[in-house]
């Protein structure tokens, strides 16, 4: 989009315009110039004109900095707008819809009434998925539209019997072959298929009672919650046209890997290091634990070694439903200092000795040098 040409002229709004009118501009637009519905060869480019002025306009900080600099990114920025789908990429599928089907495809198509269920994925982290959490997400839908609070009709606006189909909702064409006749029928391309059309629509959402939308819900997430839980939040799918059901939402977990715990299960697993003497000895070990402020002490018995497992029950993910937790099991891993002082290097030979093990001792610094020396002389 030209640098020259203004937002504002483009959507065809005030400079002091809310963000409702700013909304309804864009989509009355849209009806004209979307290429689902449009025939112009450049419907294509004065879309993407038209998205690049809502995308800037309809966001607060974007509006701020085109009003006081002239670009969106401000000060600093390059006068470049990212002219990407406001609607996150959705022009295929939900502004489709909107439009009743791709035009390209056939505008006789018959249209759905309920609305479809929609999906969409939701990562946690391990802690949020341990003690439950609301999120927030951000998402683009068919919604109801706003105007007309649904119905599809401006005030005294009706649904009327469709005279093209004559209420059937198909159409019959006959053509003639090489057998003479032939009757096909299609869904009526001026009520698409449903007998009926409002003799007054709604001019934003064109009669559908829907509108393209961005949704910002929050999300409760369940403690305890695995990957691939579904969350069904029930009506936040793609709205119904004019006052049919909405769909549901869909919200699909991802839980995070981390860093110190690997879940199975309700369980979880991780490294618990300890030297030599307390593998030997025994010993306990402080852990943090995966809820907040929580700290959990890992009993190890005297003779442990290097790889097991030492359970603490009730250490582990909450169980969904009856609130019991799973165990956490630490993994002994004995450390071997790599440098002794002197007086626990005695305190291992001792050891070795008592025990029967064989070991190098220390060689002095005399021993290295005759050593040498002999080494010279063959």
């Amino acid at each position: 989009m030209s640098e020259s040409r203004d937002y504002y002229e483009v959507l065809g709004v005030d400079k002091d315009a809310d963000q409702r009118t700013i909304k309804k501009a864009f989509l009355k637009k849209a009806r004209l110039v979307h290429p689902d519905v449009s025939d112009d060869p450049e419907a294509e480019e004065k879309f993407k004109e038209l998205n690049e002025a809502y995308s800037v306009l309809s966001d607060e900080q974007k509006r701020a900095n085109y009003d006081q600099y002239g670009t969106a990114d401000g000060p600093m920025g390059s006068g470049f707008v990212d002219i990407s789908d406001i609607f996150g990429g959705m022009g295929d599928d939900i502004f489709s819809s909107f439009f009743g089907g791709n035009a390209r495809s056939g505008r006789g198509a018959s249209v759905r009434k309920n609305g479809r269920d929609m999906a969409i994925a939701l990562s946690v982290t391990l802690e949020e998925a341990a003690r439950g959490c609301t999120k927030t997400i951000n998402y683009e839908r068919l919604a109801t539209c706003e105007d007309c609070n649904g119905t599809g009709a401006t005030d005294g606006g009706k649904l009327v019997t469709c005279t093209r189909c004559g209420g059937s909702g198909y159409v019959t064409k006959a053509q003639r072959s090489l057998f003479g006749y032939v009757q096909s029928s299609s869904p009526c391309p001026d009520c698409h298929g449903e007998g009926s059309i409002i003799d007054h629509p709604c001019d934003v959402c064109g009669g559908q009672g829907r509108v393209p939308t961005h949704e910002k819900l929050d999300i409760d997430v369940p403690a305890g919650v695995s990957t691939g839980r579904q969350l069904r939040v029930k009506g936040y799918g793609e709205a119904g046209l004019r006052g049919a059901p909405s769909g549901d939402l869909i919200v699909t977990i991802q839980v995070e890997e981390h860093e110190r715990f690997v879940r199975r299960g309700d369980d979880l697993y991780c490294d618990v290091a300890v030297s030599i003497a307390q593998a030997a000895l025994g010993c306990k070990v402080q852990v943090t634990g995966i809820m907040p402020d929580e700290t959990v002490t890992v009993t190890v018995p005297a003779g442990t070694q290097y790889g097991e497992m030492v359970r603490a029950a009730e250490f582990g993910m909450p169980r969904s439903g009856d609130g019991a937790r799973g165990s956490l099991y630490a993994r002994v891993v004995i450390t071997v200092p790599k440098k002794l002082n002197r007086e626990a290097r005695e305190a291992l030979e001792k050891y070795a000795r008592a025990v029967g093990d064989e070991f190098e001792a220390p060689r002095s610094v005399g021993d290295r040098i005759r050593d040498a020396i002999d080494d010279i002389i063959d």
